[in-house]
C-alpha cells in the first residue's frame, strides 16, 4: 500500500512542470554519465585523443602544402606525395576509431530504446514538459513533432536539448573529450581542410 502511494506521488510529481522538466534534466545527466563511464571503460580514450590530434595536424598541414605550390613547385610535389600517403593510412585509422567509439552505443542502444519508448508513450504521452523560449510550432519541419502546446515542448524535445550540452560537459569533466576531438570549432576546421583542393603543378 505504502509503495503504491509513493509510486502515485512520484508520477504526480513528474506529470507536469516543473517536476517533469527537472526529472528529464536528471535523466539526461544520468544517461550522459552512464554513456561516458562506459566509454572510459570500453574505449582507449588516450589513444583515440592522440590519433585525433595527429589527424588534426595532418589536416592543418594541407593548407601549408598548398601555399608551397606557387613558391616552390618541386617541394610542393614532394610534400603532396608524402601527405597523400599519410592520408591513406589515416583514413584507415579513422575507420578503426569509429568502430571503437561505437562500443558503448552497442551496449546501451537496446535498453535506452525500451526506457525511452516507455517514458514517451506511457508516462508523458505528449505532455507539456518544459517551457519554450519561442513558439515550438514555428520551428521548420519538426515543429509539430516537438510541440506540446503554443509555448510548450514535449519529452523528446526537452531531453534532446538537455543532452546536447550535458554530453560534452560530462565528457570534458571525465576527460573523455579532448580539444582536438570535440567542439564545433574542430568540426568546422576539419570541414574546411577537406574542402581545400591541391592545385595541379
Amino acid at each position: 500500500m505504502l509503495s503504491l502511494i509513493f509510486k502515485n506521488a512520484f508520477l504526480d510529481l513528474i506529470d507536469s512542470p516543473p517536476g517533469s522538466m527537472i526529472f528529464v534534466l536528471l535523466l539526461s545527466i544520468a544517461t550522459a554519465s552512464i554513456s561516458t563511464i562506459l566509454t572510459k571503460w570500453l574505449v582507449d580514450t588516450e589513444e583515440i585523443n592522440r590519433k585525433q590530434t595527429q589527424i588534426k595536424g595532418h589536416e592543418e598541414e594541407k593548407q601549408k602544402i598548398i601555399d608551397l605550390a606557387e613558391v616552390d613547385p618541386e617541394r610542393y610535389r614532394k610534400a603532396r606525395k608524402r601527405w597523400d600517403r599519410k592520408d591513406v593510412m589515416l583514413k584507415k585509422t579513422k575507420q578503426k576509431m569509429s568502430l571503437q567509439r561505437m562500443k558503448p552505443s552497442c551496449v546501451t542502444f537496446l535498453p535506452m530504446i525500451i526506457i525511452f519508448g516507455v517514458l514517451n508513450t506511457v508516462v508523458f504521452r505528449g505532455a507539456q514538459v518544459a517551457l519554450s523560449p519561442m513558439h515550438a510550432n514555428d520551428v521548420p519541419l519538426i515543429g509539430n513533432f516537438i510541440s506540446a502546446g503554443p509555448i510548450w515542448i514535449n519529452f523528446t524535445a526537452w531531453y534532446f536539448l538537455c543532452s546536447l550540452g550535458l554530453n560534452t560537459l560530462i565528457q570534458r569533466l571525465l576527460k573523455i573529450q579532448s580539444q582536438a576531438s570535440g567542439g564545433m570549432g574542430g568540426m568546422f576546421a576539419g570541414q574546411k581542410a577537406k574542402a581545400l583542393e591541391f592545385p595541379d603543378v
